[in-house]
């Protein structure tokens, strides 16, 4: 009799073959008469590396061919890194579990010498894709210089280097899930540096009608996980942000509570928005609409404004 097959739709980057493997092999462990296979899928974000990130246009650039994959019946499942994932999804597909969330955090690699972020020299260097962190550096060290880099893990990490910069950020669970946790010089806490949406966790789509499939990867959802990325997506979804723009949340969940914060503010970090809300965990998509209303208003849609119009800025790209 042959064995059951479930094939995973993975980018191809180091980061993401790290995940998918960590899915396939926790599904082999689980049910040893399954075959698992990967299928790599370059999608656009993956092929445009020569443009700062805001400027890439195009809903879902790190999922799109995945999903469309997907739908053509050539793959199972696709696994993502949350914070990739938009909050609508195409007809036929959805998001069936979120993981337990590795570290949400920041970090920052220094050039040797510096003690921390805050002791970096006048007008230093530092690298980032991301308008969220600039937003939060620049509103502590307005005089930092923030440049765009691209890459995965490893080229942005040598750019330290190769582009003369001070410091880079970068995600503490990809570091950690690469094994480059010995280069990490300081971790950002979230009363520093709040988290993209869903940072952390791992995303698994698949197909809504395919309940086999659906039964075999139901055991990777992590309830307290998925309450907290759930309030940080809701927020999202509601200030119709994609997930490039300086908008940040972080869940957290203490028994049958979640506690959520969230953030909205300008590119240069002058206008800064930031509230926490906390209800119950089984109201935490509400929980995010509540706190996305309360930041608009304190003023949320006219900093929203103020970033889509800008002439370099495309509302629709994602923050890595």
């Amino acid at each position: 009799m042959s064995k059951k097959i479930l094939r995973i739709g993975t980018r191809a980057s180091q980061l993401a073959l790290w995940q998918a493997n960590w899915v396939k092999s926790c599904l082999e462990e689980r049910y040893p008469d399954l075959e698992v296979t990967l299928t790599k899928i370059k999608t656009q974000g993956d092929k445009i590396l020569d443009v700062p990130l805001a400027m890439v246009g195009g809903k879902g650039l790190f999922v799109k061919e995945i999903e469309e994959a997907m739908l053509r019946g050539e793959v199972d499942v696709a696994v993502h890194s949350m914070k990739d994932v938009p909050t609508i999804f195409p007809e036929g597909l959805s998001l069936r579990c979120i993981t337990e969330r590795e570290d949400p955090r920041d970090i920052v690699i220094l050039r040797p010498g510096v003690a921390g972020w805050r002791d970096l020299p006048q007008g230093a260097r530092v690298g980032t894709s991301s308008l969220r962190r600039k937003s939060q550096m620049l509103h502590e060290r307005p005089d930092l210089r923030m440049l765009d880099i691209r890459g995965n893990v490893e080229t942005r990490i040598r750019k330290l280097t190769e582009e003369d910069l001070d410091a880079v950020v970068l995600a503490a669970a990809g570091m950690k899930r690469l094994g480059f946790v010995g280069q990490i010089s300081e971790y950002l806490e979230p009363s520093v540096m709040l988290p993209a949406i869903g940072q952390g966790a791992l995303g698994l789509e698949s197909r809504t009608d395919d309940a086999e499939i659906n039964a075999l990867i139901d055991f990777f959802n992590h309830p307290d996980t998925a309450w907290a990325v759930k309030a940080e997506r809701a927020l999202l979804r509601h200030l119709e942000g994609g997930c490039q723009v300086p908008i940040a949340a972080f869940g957290t969940v203490e028994g049958d509570q979640v506690r959520l914060t969230g953030l909205v503010a300008s590119v240069d970090g002058r206008k800064f928005l930031k509230k926490t809300l906390s209800g119950p965990a089984t109201e935490a998509e509400q929980l995010g609409v509540s706190l996305a209303e309360d930041l608009l208003i304190m003023g949320a849609d006219k900093i929203l404004n103020e970033v889509y119009q800008h002439e370099t800025f495309n509302r629709d790209r994602e923050d890595v």
